[in-house]
């Protein structure tokens, strides 16, 4: 695995990539607070409450408008965790998904402790913000996997028959990596999501997002983005659910005006494939991302993650400038979010001046330390 040397990148490419990680990264967030309050309730219930066109802004959850919920805090440990495998890999002892779950447990430590004064210096600045140590409906899925320091794989996964979206929901960092061949952001993926979601539906949803996330990032078109990792799945076994959600999803897209009831159909029961369709679509058919972003959340079904798979896509495809701002300046964490895309995109393009050869930036280090723990099996 190898990332993109800082020295092949242009001015005008740098600023290109840094709006498009700055949008998946606000996208998801967006579609995340905006579905979270009408997670669960039925069209019915949503239209009952806001109208008959249903919810069309963010409104109130967890206590203000524009909360987040676990979706968007694992994203963000995610961040972390791909920016700290590539500054280890200067000490030789470089395993990225050995990398995620340290960060994916730092993550799980915000969800028992009381704040950040709690933490060790080498957890890095990204667990000492407040603001993610509060709790917001992680999933049993998440609790168990990230329940000790044990790390699931494909060969031994924790909780195999997980079907749940939330790893998904985690992705779209993955496909950040642009350096990376499309394969490869893969199989990080999947590894990483076989840590907590061990059914091949589910962490095979997972690599496709981040392929899809890949291209797009890289600038192709949503639909030539599905057709990637349409064929990067076919070789994977139990990939047929994954690739048939997919293919309902193009499908779907010629089948008139989009309606709640055909993102429901697309959705089904919840499940990872399911949410992943729905969200290909609501991204293709979508007028712009507000009305996307409102198609995607107003269904039954998990409409965070619905909401915030669909900002993903739509923020990688259009780049932060094409997101609401009426509805970037309510989301929490912002400030966070952008702090961390724009050390990502520094890491990506420039991380050979971070920590290189030539030479190290102590605060760079400070911020993401190394540590000192070799991976599994001397890897």
């Amino acid at each position: 695995m190898t990332a993109t040397s800082g020295a092949v990148w242009g001015r005008a490419e740098q600023q290109d990539f840094r709006s498009r990680v700055r949008g998946t990264l606000l996208g998801g967030a967006v579609g995340d607070a905006l579905g979270a309050p009408v997670d669960g309730l039925t069209t019915e219930e949503i239209r009952a409450e806001y109208g008959v066109e249903g919810l069309v802004d963010l409104t109130f959850g967890y206590g203000r408008r524009g909360a987040v919920t676990h979706h968007t805090q694992l994203t963000l440990f995610t961040v972390d965790g791909l920016i700290r495998a590539q500054v280890r890999r200067d000490t030789g002892a470089w395993h990225p998904p050995t990398d995620l779950h340290r960060a994916y447990l730092r993550w799980a430590a915000t969800q028992r402790d009381w704040g950040p004064d709690e933490r060790r210096k080498d957890d890095g600045w990204l667990a000492r913000e407040e603001w993610l140590y509060a709790r917001r409906d992680p999933s049993r899925a998440l609790l168990i996997g990230f329940g000790d320091e044990n790390m699931g794989t494909l060969e031994a996964p924790k909780s195999p028959g997980e079907l749940g979206p939330e790893a998904v929901a985690r992705s779209a960092p993955f496909g950040l990596l642009v350096g990376w061949e499309p394969q490869l952001v893969a199989q990080l993926a999947v590894e990483c999501a076989a840590q907590t979601h061990g059914h091949p539906a589910a962490y095979l949803s997972a690599g496709a997002y981040a392929v899809i996330v890949h291209a797009l990032a890289r600038g192709e078109s949503l639909d030539g983005a599905v057709q990637r990792a349409l064929a990067l799945l076919a070789a994977r076994p139990g990939h047929q659910p994954v690739s048939d959600a997919l293919q309902y999803a193009l499908g779907a897209v010629r089948q008139g005006m989009p309606t709640p009831a055909r993102v429901e159909e697309l959705a089904g029961d919840g499940a990872a494939d399911g949410l992943l369709a729905a969200a290909v679509y609501c991204a293709l058919v979508g007028e712009d991302v507000r009305h996307g972003l409102c198609l995607a959340v107003n269904q039954a079904g998990p409409s965070g993650a619905a909401g915030a798979l669909t900002g993903g896509l739509l923020g990688a495809l259009h780049g932060e400038t094409a997101l609401p701002p009426a509805w970037l300046a309510e989301l929490e964490g912002r400030p966070t979010i952008l702090e961390l895309a724009d050390d990502f995109a520094m890491e990506m393009t420039q991380g050979p001046a971070l920590h290189g050869p030539a030479g190290s930036s102590p605060g760079w280090l400070a911020r993401y330390p190394r540590g000192a723990q070799p991976p599994p099996d001397g890897r």
